[in-house]
C-alpha cells in the first residue's frame, strides 16, 4: 500500500500524502528549458520520452507521494480528431465540431492517435513503483470536454449563447466522450496508472437544476467504471455548489476540493476522503503565511482521512522553494 492509497482506501487519518495539481509543469526551470524547444503543446504530450521526463522532473526534484502524468484533458477532443492547439496567452482553441465523422472513430484509431500518452505512463509506472509512490492517470470530465468541444475555447468569460440550443447535439456528444472516456481510462490503467483523478473544472458554470444532466450521471458513470477497474477515483468537481450531494450520488472514493469552499464545512458534512484546497496563491506570499495556511488545513482535517494538495493547479510564477517549504510544512506535521 502506497501513502496515497493507505488514505483513500484505508481512511488513515495518521499520515498526509502530498502530490500538487499540475506539479509537473511551468513554475519548473527543468521544464521551462525543455519548453523552450518544443513549442506545440500536443506534441509535446505525444511525445512519450519528454512526457515521461517531465512527469518524473518534480519528484526527482520534491518529496512528493505521487506523479500524475504529463498530458491534457483535451487528448480526448483530439484523439476524436478535432483540432486542438494551445495558443500562447490565450489558452487552448479547437477546430470545428463534425459530428458525423466523430461518429464514425473507432477504439482502435483513437487508441492509434493518443498512444505516446500510455507508453509514457508505462515507463513512469515502472519508476514509481520501485518507490513505492503512484501514478495518477487522469480525464476530464464529460461536462467539462462537452463545454471545451462545442465553445471551441476556454469559456473563462462564458459559454456561447445558443450553446444549450441543440439538445440532439448535445446528447450526441455526451455519448461519444462516454465512451471514448472510458477506453481512455482503461488503457491509463492497463499501462500502470494505479489512481485516476477526473477534473470537472467548469461544473461552477452550471446551476444547480442542470446537475444531474451534466454533471452527476455522466460522472457517476465514469465513476462506477473506474471503480470495476478496481483503481480508486478521485473527483474534482471544482466551484460546485453543493459538494455533500455531489459525493452522495456520484460517490467517488475521494473529493478535491476547491479554494473557495469552507474546509470546515467541508470536514463536518463529507464523509469521503478529501483531498486539496489550499489557494496556489498562497506559494506567491511568504513562507510564514504559507505555513500558517497550510497548517489550518491540516488542523481542520487532523482525523479525517485527507490528502494535501492545491485548490487548483500550481501557479507558473511559483518559486520551487515555496513548493519545498509547503511539503516539509507537511510531512514535519
Amino acid at each position: 500500500m502506497t501513502p496515497l492509497h493507505d488514505v483513500i482506501i484505508n481512511k488513515k487519518t495518521t499520515i498526509n500524502p502530498i502530490w500538487i495539481m499540475r506539479q509537473a509543469g511551468r513554475y519548473l526551470p527543468e521544464f521551462r528549458e525543455i519548453r523552450k524547444n518544443n513549442p506545440n503543446f500536443i506534441e509535446l504530450c505525444l511525445n512519450h520520452k519528454l512526457s515521461s521526463e517531465i512527469t518524473l522532473q518534480p519528484i526527482k526534484r520534491f518529496d512528493l507521494d505521487a506523479a500524475i502524468i504529463f498530458s491534457d484533458i483535451l487528448m480526448i477532443p483530439y484523439g476524436l480528431k478535432q483540432k486542438v492547439e494551445f495558443k500562447k496567452n490565450f489558452g487552448p482553441m479547437l477546430g470545428n465540431l463534425n459530428i458525423t465523422e466523430m461518429s464514425k472513430i473507432d477504439e482502435i484509431d483513437f487508441v492509434e492517435r493518443i498512444y505516446p500518452v500510455y507508453k509514457a505512463i508505462k515507463s513512469v509506472s515502472l519508476k514509481m513503483e520501485l518507490k513505492n509512490k503512484n501514478t495518477i492517470g487522469f480525464v476530464g470530465a464529460p461536462w467539462t470536454l462537452l463545454v471545451y468541444m462545442i465553445n471551441q475555447q476556454s469559456p473563462k468569460k462564458n459559454i456561447k449563447k445558443n450553446f444549450f440550443e441543440d439538445d440532439y447535439l448535445i446528447n450526441r456528444i455526451l455519448l461519444i466522450i462516454e465512451r471514448f472516456l472510458k477506453i481512455h481510462i482503461k488503457n491509463q490503467v492497463e499501462n500502470g496508472a494505479n489512481v485516476i483523478q477526473i477534473f470537472d473544472s467548469w461544473a461552477g458554470l452550471l446551476e444547480e437544476r442542470d446537475y444531474p444532466n451534466y454533471i452527476y450521471t455522466p460522472t457517476l458513470n465514469l465513476v462506477n467504471y473506474v471503480k470495476s477497474l478496481e483503481i480508486p477515483v478521485i473527483c474534482f468537481p471544482r466551484e460546485i455548489k453543493n459538494y455533500k450531494e455531489f459525493c452522495e450520488i456520484v460517490k467517488p472514493d475521494a473529493l478535491n476540493i476547491d479554494y473557495n469552499v469552507d474546509p470546515l464545512m467541508i470536514s463536518k458534512n463529507i464523509k469521503i476522503p478529501v483531498q486539496g484546497g489550499l489557494d496556489p496563491k498562497i506559494l506567491l506570499t511568504d513562507k510564514d503565511n504559507l505555513k500558517k495556511q497550510v497548517l489550518k488545513y491540516l488542523d481542520i482535517f487532523k482525523d479525517h482521512p485527507y490528502v494535501f494538495n492545491l485548490g487548483h493547479g500550481i501557479l507558473p510564477e511559483t518559486d520551487p522553494k515555496m513548493v519545498e517549504c509547503l511539503i516539509k510544512t507537511v510531512r514535519d506535521y
